[in-house]
């Protein structure tokens, strides 16, 4: 089934939802005129129909592979690559001064979106650049920059970050990956990283890690972890390739899904680096990247949603089967369930983006210096992007098999891949639940003010839809309130385990009322009938009322988690 880009809904969602216009009405994004993001939107969407779509299929049954300790790519990804790179994309939102087009975030967030929902394998090549690009920007020393920015934004080469190790997952503090002095300001970095996606290709130029590593001296803990290049080519002061590095592509994980993706386990022999920012301080430098990968991974779940409603879509307008109780086109559509599971996707995917899309929206705010409340605002969004976007993402993608029926078991039709490709999104760049540990844990540290902001803000918009659309507002305002409730339950709770045991549930049910918020602010802009107020009326009516138990869930404390011992768990 072709893709279809869904520029016309980024268009209504960035003009009415999450109102780019503040973002263009600051002199850092001035350029970001109406004009301009049709252009980007209308110009991305045509590359990702034509170029990236076609990819899909063939990425996931033909993988990459490592041969003779090289990696050989899915065909065509290569060429897919290259369209990126020619059409400058790497580059929307990265600084003019070393080649960017320095465009709002929001417009990447766009570009990703689409790019996960035309070929998610391929896509996550460029979310990791983008994520490099903004680290190196915010903590490489200026030599640094001036080397390695122009070459990642211009998509010549790639970037990668090494987290993970065998013995540190989300543990990342118990990593041994060890980096000496080499005595003329490079390191010496050793050890094993795993979980590295993309960390070699066949495109070309060079691939540049992000490692974290721990120096001689360094304190145990997250607390003595350092941040250094390590290039897999040695270039001079000009960019020119030299030497190869001592590192290796021991292994090509065998995965589940995303099996265009090469996600390799690298080996680092002595490995010259260089330190990016200050000694010891290397997680704040990753967090830069790695707040950018979150945003990006949640929408990656959005993106894949969108791939796997579209594809469920077209297959129950074609497909007839049994007779329907009203009359139609005798396709499954016109089935209840069938079109209660469609309705779900649309009505979700609605959501989560929206939520994405604001959060990016504070994101470019924040750049722009608009004030510490978008900082907050984006420090708050981050976590329910992350998490509720591949949590759709996983859910859509289910249902779109079960539309399918029989069928959807069936690998030949392609629903199956959207499910086993979007599964890994709620693991990477911090499980789901380390992501609603940090709503309730780090993001309450002050006291819940900037999620308070938010529930006012939620508020206004009932209050302002009790006009025209009273009982959609209503609902909206009581969910708010019983959300505000549950917030300052949390916010007053000492024993952060009872938190964190209520942690998921919370952030779900954050995420439920915050759709029902946008669901609403799209109601208002239409007429009685119009589609988008059906769709609200369909969130509000249907999936809004999850709310009441997962707050009650929220509220439960941890006690009962224990009741049962290991032992009694094996009974």
């Amino acid at each position: 089934m072709p893709y279809r880009a869904p520029v016309s809904e980024f268009r209504f969602i960035l003009d009415h939802v999450v109102d780019l216009a503040q973002v263009a009405a600051t002199e850092r994004f001035s350029e970001a005129t109406p004009e301009t993001v049709e252009a980007i939107l209308t110009e991305a969407g045509r590359m990702f129909e034509d170029v990236f779509a076609p990819l899909n299929r063939n990425g996931d049954l033909h993988p990459a592979k490592l041969e003779n300790g090289v990696v050989r790519t899915s065909k065509g990804f290569s060429d897919g690559y290259q369209a990126l790179v020619d059409g400058g994309w790497l580059g929307l939102s990265a600084p003019a001064e070393f080649g960017g087009m320095d465009l709002p975030h929001t417009l990447t967030t766009a570009f990703n979106d689409m790019a996960s929902a035309s070929c998610l394998s391929l896509g996550l090549n460029p979310l990791l650049s983008q994520g490099q690009i903004e680290a190196l920007e915010a903590h490489a020393p200026d030599w640094m920059k001036e080397l390695y920015l122009p070459k990642l934004i211009s998509g010549e080469w790639t970037g990668t970050m090494n987290l993970t190790e065998s013995q540190a997952g989300s543990d990342v503090g118990a990593l041994r990956t060890k980096a000496e002095p080499n005595g003329d300001g490079t390191y010496a970095v050793t050890g094993q990283k795993i979980y590295i996606s993309w960390g070699d290709h066949d495109f070309g130029g060079n691939v540049c890690h992000l490692v974290l590593a721990r120096l001689p001296d360094a304190a145990p803990g997250t607390r003595g972890i350092s941040l250094f290049m390590v290039p897999k080519f040695i270039p001079d002061e000009d960019g020119n390739l030299g030497e190869a590095n001592s590192l290796r592509v021991v292994s090509l994980e065998h995965k589940m899904g995303l099996h265009g993706s090469p996600t390799c386990v690298m080996q680092f022999d002595g490995a010259k680096g260089w330190l990016v920012g200050q000694e010891h301080k290397g997680m704040a430098a990753m967090f830069t990247m790695m707040n950018n990968a979150r945003l990006g991974v949640g929408v990656q779940g959005i993106g894949a949603a969108d791939g796997a409603y579209q594809h469920a879509l077209a297959y129950a307008l074609d497909r007839k089967q049994g007779k329907t109780p009203v009359e139609g086109s005798g396709a499954i559509v016109d089935h209840a369930d069938v079109r209660r599971m469609l309705l779900t996707m649309k009505a979700d995917l609605f959501a989560s983006r929206c939520i994405a899309l604001a959060n990016a929206v504070a994101v470019d705010m924040q750049k722009a210096g608009a004030g510490a409340e978008w900082t907050t605002r984006a420090a708050v969004l981050t976590p329910i992007t992350k998490a509720f976007g591949t949590e759709v993402g996983m859910r859509v993608a289910e249902l779109g098999v079960q539309v399918h029926g029989g069928m959807g078991f069936i690998e030949e039709t392609g629903a199956a891949q959207y499910s086993r490709d979007v599964r890994v999104t709620a693991i990477y760049e911090g499980t789901n639940g380390i992501q609603a540990m940090d709503l309730v844990g780090r993001k309450m540290m002050d006291g819940g003010e900037g999620i308070y902001a938010l529930l006012d803000e939620i508020e206004e918009t009932a209050e302002a839809a009790r006009a025209n659309l009273p009982e959609m507002g209503r609902a909206l305002w009581q969910a708010a309130e019983s959300l505000r409730e549950t917030s300052e339950w949390m916010v007053a709770q000492t024993d952060m385990n009872v938190r964190f045991a209520g942690a998921v549930p919370y952030l779900m049910a954050f995420a439920r009322v915050l759709g029902g918020h946008f669901h609403l602010k799209a109601a208002m802009q239409e007429a009685e009938d119009g589609p988008r107020r059906k769709l609200a009326r369909f969130y509000i009516d249907r999936l809004l009322p999850d709310h009441t138990g997962l707050l009650a869930q929220a509220m439960a404390g941890a006690a009962d988690l224990y009741a049962l011992s290991p032992e009694e768990l094996t009974a």
